[in-house]
């Protein structure tokens, strides 16, 4: 298990750290000129629909706070949907709604929330509030995934989704976030989601931890991990590689979701994934990310990079 040590021991364990991440990878693989195609998720979930990628239905998008403060007439044929910022991060701004009773919207949570609230976060999301930088943003209106039931026991008040880092568009390090009570139902693990290490050869779990200690088993379920196995697993990596010729971006992550009647969905495409998938899989990305560079074909289909990862990084 990663915990706290030496630098020296850290970098003998293959443990990409930030500093050489922004360096060596994204500053060398991403060109700044692609960063607003990723960094804004209404044009990158655009510009993956143009390629005939699989997102989240967009139900529509508000503006300007006039829109904002018309927002009952804006969703009154809607029962379930999830409003986030179009430049936010982290999961910041994202609210999720389930159900709704009259004028009453339920979070997963049981929470339940007026008009006035939602249109409080609307004009929170249109001020800027959770964008990056604070500068105006626009707040998009998308259809709630159903997730797929293979993740009932595994997941608590929320969708998880599957993280995959990918250079040169060969995925290299995988991982499955699951909502917990702790992190509001939404799959962002410093807000206390759990992540799972998936063998890239299968989607099995491989290792799990909550607020970066191990854990076995869901703290809100009680269900144990070693089970897991996520489906879908070839059209998952074929899915995330396929984002390096929309994004023309090097170095990336790709979330993914499972509908339980849509399949496999590109959630968001981000140009500075975190580090904490190397906690989750209790593995560096280095040794993975310099065989890429050195080894790997240049130019290889979707399909080809895939079947390599799979060869190299996989457990079987």
């Amino acid at each position: 298990m990663i915990r706290w040590c030496w630098p020296w021991e850290l970098r003998k364990r293959g443990i990409l750290g930030m500093n050489r991440r922004n360096s060596r990878y994204i500053g060398s693989y991403n060109e700044r000129r692609h960063y607003p195609l990723v960094d804004n998720k209404l044009k990158s979930k655009q510009l993956a629909e143009a390629a005939g990628i699989a997102v989240p239905k967009l139900l529509g998008v508000v503006h300007s706070q006039h829109d904002a403060s018309h927002a009952l007439e804006l969703l009154q044929n809607l029962n379930d949907f999830v409003i986030k910022p179009a430049q936010g991060s982290g999961g910041k701004g994202i609210l999720v709604i389930v159900a709704r009773e009259g004028e009453q919207f339920i979070k997963p949570s049981g929470e339940r929330l007026s008009i006035f609230d939602i249109e409080r976060d609307l004009s929170n999301i249109l001020g800027g509030l959770y964008s990056l930088g604070g500068k105006p943003d626009v707040a998009m209106i998308e259809a709630r995934v159903e997730f797929d039931p293979v993740f009932d026991n595994y997941s608590y008040e929320g969708v998880p989704d599957i993280r995959v880092i990918t250079l040169r568009g060969y995925p290299v390090m995988a991982m499955l976030r699951l909502a917990t009570h702790a992190s509001d139902g939404k799959a962002n693990l410093h807000q206390g989601a759990v992540g799972v290490g998936l063998d890239l050869a299968n989607g099995r779990g491989l290792n799990a931890v909550q607020f970066g200690r191990p854990v076995s088993h869901h703290p809100d379920t009680g269900t144990a991990f070693d089970k897991l196995q996520v489906p879908h697993w070839q059209q998952i990596l074929e899915l995330a590689a396929s984002c390096y010729e929309v994004t023309e971006l090097g170095y990336m992550g790709c979330d993914i979701v499972l509908d339980r009647d849509l399949g496999p969905l590109i959630l968001e495409m981000n140009a500075r994934p975190g580090l904490a998938i190397q906690i989750a899989n209790d593995c560096g990305l280095t040794p993975r990310l310099q065989q890429i560079e050195q080894r790997a074909p240049h130019t290889a289909s979707v399909t080809e990079r895939v079947a390599y990862a799979i060869e190299q990084f996989g457990h079987g």
